[in-house]
């Protein structure tokens, strides 16, 4: 069953009015032919005027829609071919972190991504898309394999953030997070990172230093989240919404401040209604991008990749 957010369910009530009607009109045999155009051009301006119009909350909502594609989802979708590889070859396997060789259109790409779960059992097992200190230590494993055979790497960024507990500090959380960004920065293939649902922190940041990094239309991006930003500074939950106002964590916000490279468009209503047609647009994107930074040399990548961040957060008194 198709699970609704509050924004949706005045759009799912007509849609659910205008079933019965053809429903009815087909038991009795009557032509409700203007009726139901009417009553589906009604949705469609619905729909698209709530879309159109969400606010900063809404759209972290729409990130986290529990029917939302994850990265295998897309990898599944986008790759004719795909091998998981496993481990950090130090701990453990990670499995709130997945990565693999795909095949998209003839070429070979490393792809890397956080991994939820639709079940509570999935769930426990990704361990919410939390990634441990090895999964940080298998992405980069896999980076450093990529970079080895010359294959361009693309990660899918969708976590609440790196995992917080006891056992991670001891093994090293931090440090796993600060080795990728600066290992990244020197990565001589293309790099390609795309916020796919939420990107939280230093858990997102920890496989998002890349040549370009784009975010789908309908996700968030920032130092912390909406809910922990609104306890901290009002020590409750409830003022999330002007948490997230005031955060600015949007795809437009973040290409706005120059954060991001570009954003990629999601079908109306969000990624979660049709996963076959954002995946080929992720996958468009994938290789017009990969077009691109193919013209450059390793040493061109590497020097516009180390300026482009030593950008940001640039302020004048």
């Amino acid at each position: 069953m198709r699970t609704l957010l509050d924004f949706e369910k005045p759009i799912a009530e007509l849609e659910n009015k205008l079933e019965d009607m053809k429903r009815l009109a087909a038991e009795n045999n009557v032509d409700v032919g203007v009726a139901v155009q009417t009553l589906e051009d009604s949705i469609g301006q619905l729909r698209r005027e709530t879309f159109q119009n969400l606010t900063r909350w809404q759209r972290v909502q729409l990130s986290r829609h529990p029917d939302r594609p994850y990265t295998l989802d897309y990898i599944e979708r986008m790759c004719d071919q795909f091998i998981e590889l496993h481990g950090d070859r130090t701990v453990a396997d990670d499995e709130a972190i997945v990565g693999g060789l795909g095949e998209l259109a003839g070429q070979t790409v490393l792809f890397i991504g956080q991994q939820k779960g639709r079940n509570t059992k999935q769930r426990q097992q990704r361990n919410f898309g939390m990634p441990n200190p090895e999964g940080y230590r298998k992405a980069l494993r896999l980076m450093k394999l990529a970079e080895k055979f010359g294959k361009p790497i693309v990660t899918l960024i969708d976590t609440p953030g790196a995992f917080p507990g006891l056992e991670a500090e001891e093994r090293g959380q931090g440090e796993a997070i600060a080795r990728n960004l600066r290992d990244m920065f020197l990565l001589k293939v293309p790099v390609i990172c795309i916020i796919i649902g939420e990107g939280a922190s230093g858990g997102a940041l920890g496989i998002a230093i890349g040549d370009r990094v784009l975010m789908l239309e309908n996700t968030w991006y920032s130092v912390i989240s909406p809910e922990s930003c609104s306890t901290i500074l009002w020590r409750s939950r409830d003022y999330k919404e002007q948490a997230a106002e005031a955060l600015k964590l949007t795809a437009n916000d973040m290409l706005g401040n120059g954060l991001v490279d570009g954003i990629v468009p999601e079908p109306l209503g969000g990624a979660h209604l049709d996963f076959e047609a954002i995946a080929q647009t992720v996958k468009e994107t994938i290789l017009s991008t990969l077009g691109e930074l193919n013209q450059f040399s390793p040493e061109e990548r590497i020097n516009q990749r180390i300026e482009k961040f030593s950008r940001m957060g640039v302020v004048q008194e």
